[in-house]
Parts: C-alpha cells; structure tokens; sequence
C-alpha cells in the first residue's frame, strides 16, 4: 500500500468521477484506475462501485476511507513537523546583555562546534523586553543578571561576572594592581539612572553599604562610550563595568582595577519552562565552556 494509492482513492471518492480526480491531482485518469485497482487487489475488495455512468463507494469504500483519510492526516503532520525540526535545527534566537565580553564569544564559537549547521541571531532589548520575548517564543533563550524570579520562565545560573572599578589613569588609585572599595567612599559614582539598570545600581549601594559607606552619585551616565570619556578627562569620578567586556574595551585614558572586596553578578540563561530551546543541551555545554 502506498500513500500515493490512499491519496488517489480520497480524491476519487469526493468526485466520484475518475476524470474528474485525475484533473485535480494533475495526472492521466488511467494512472488513477490503474493505482486504484492495485489498491483493490491488495487489499482483497473493491473500494468503488463501478458504472458507466455512476462511481460510487462499496461498503468497504465507505469503512475504508476515514482511515485513509487518517493515514494521509498523519502524514501531514509528520511531514509539518520535519519541517519545523529543520527550520529550528538552522537558528538560534538569543537574546543579549551588556557586558558580556568574551563571554559571547567563546559560547558562540563552541556552539558553531557543537552544531555547525547553526545560525544565531543576536536580540538586544531591555531585559524586561527580553524576558518577555522568550515567554512569548520569539526569542529562544536570553542572558539576563539581576533577575531572581520571572513567571513561565526557568533562570539557569552561568557563571559569574566580576566588575571592575573605571576610574582615571592619572589617579593615585591607579598605581594599584587593585582597589579598596573604601578608598572610592569620595568619589561620585557615574552609573546609569536606576530606571535603566536597577540591578546593577541596588548591586553597587548595596556593595558600597557593607564596605561601611553610602555611594555618592554624580549625574547619570548615558552609554558607555561616554562615561569612560568623561571619566578619562577628569581626575574625580568612576563606574563599574564587567571585567570581560573591559578586557575589550579601548579607552588609554582609564584605567580598569578589581575591587577589594570583589564585586560579582550572577549571569544567568532565560528559558522558557513549557518550550525549551531545541538545543538547550548544547547552548549550556557552551556556556560552561565560556565560564
């Protein structure tokens, strides 16, 4: 039995009208009759009620087509499937955060291992935006830091990302291979406005509070670019930035120094709990590797 035959036979018992049946499936009508016929033989009765004038099913057309019916419904959804395995099998929506360095790159460069044929497609948004892409399927996963709870998400811990302190060149505090958090007490802190990152800022006050003072903040900071370049042409201001993304960064006039006691945040892995990532397995192996 072939699912061409089963095909034939639908398609004849809802014209019952061979020439009819062949016109929609574009072939010969004796193509049709003769793979009917097979059908009839092979199953040991005949389907159609055959006259020159009328076609009609038999009683055993009538039982016998919901089940062909069936069989060629499981085929398209078979077929829909494979099709949804190999268009998910080629990409990858992944979802960013600022500061991941080298971080991305070595877990984009042994997930291209892992699986060669992958094409990633790199989303940058606010987390919330983010996070509400993945729950909504339009991302497949996204790093996140910050983020304790999210609904119909599940957060998988990375690694962690130490900050470093950005402060100028030509300050004493650069003489140093590190800096005592306390030593920063005078110094107005540059950060971006709560409203953009609050974890980060709740991270530094809090940090800032257990070394035995409250941060002075001075004016907001607007894109990285730009702080640094403040910061470099002055001698009394400083920020924070993800030592992996500061390994990167060009910027002569600053100078970049771990914190006594280190600061650190957690990345984490977005992901939604009801419809994972086809290569969730992989994408975490590359990011163990990349911690």
């Amino acid at each position: 039995m072939e699912l061409r035959q089963l095909r034939y036979f639908v398609t004849v018992a809802e014209e019952l009208h061979f020439g009819r049946a062949a016109e929609r499936l574009h072939i010969v009508q004796a193509a049709v009759s003769q793979q009917i016929r097979k059908l009839e033989r092979e199953l040991g009765v005949e389907l159609f009620d055959r006259s020159p004038r009328t076609v009609r099913l038999t009683t055993a057309g009538q039982v016998f087509l919901p089940e062909a019916r069936a069989v060629l419904a499981a085929e398209s959804r078979a077929r829909a499937v494979a099709a949804d395995v190999a268009a998910r099998s080629t990409v990858l929506r992944l979802g960013t955060s600022n500061g991941l360095g080298e971080h991305l790159d070595r877990v984009l460069d042994e997930l291209t291992a892992l699986i060669p044929r992958l094409s990633v497609e790199l989303v940058s948004a606010s987390t919330q935006t983010r996070l509400d892409q993945v729950r909504g399927h339009a991302l497949d996963a996204t790093f996140v830091r910050g983020v304790t709870h999210s609904p119909e998400l599940r957060l998988i811990p990375l690694w962690l990302d130490r900050l470093v302190v950005a402060l100028p060149a030509r300050h004493p505090l650069a003489e140093a291979d590190e800096v005592e958090l306390t030593d920063l007490a005078d110094l107005p802190l540059r950060l971006a406005d709560r409203s953009r990152n609050a974890p980060l800022h709740d991270l530094m006050v809090s940090s800032c509070r257990s070394a035995g003072f409250d941060p002075v903040f001075g004016p907001p900071s607007g894109n990285l670019q730009d702080t640094l370049a403040i910061i470099g042409s002055g001698t009394g201001t400083w920020t924070v930035v993800y030592e992996s993304q500061a390994r990167r960064l060009v910027a002569p006039r600053v100078a970049f120094r771990p914190t006594v006691p280190p600061i650190t945040m957690t990345t984490l892995l977005a992901v939604s709990e009801t419809n994972p990532p086809w290569c969730l397995d992989e994408l975490l192996r590359a990011c163990d590797h990349a911690s």
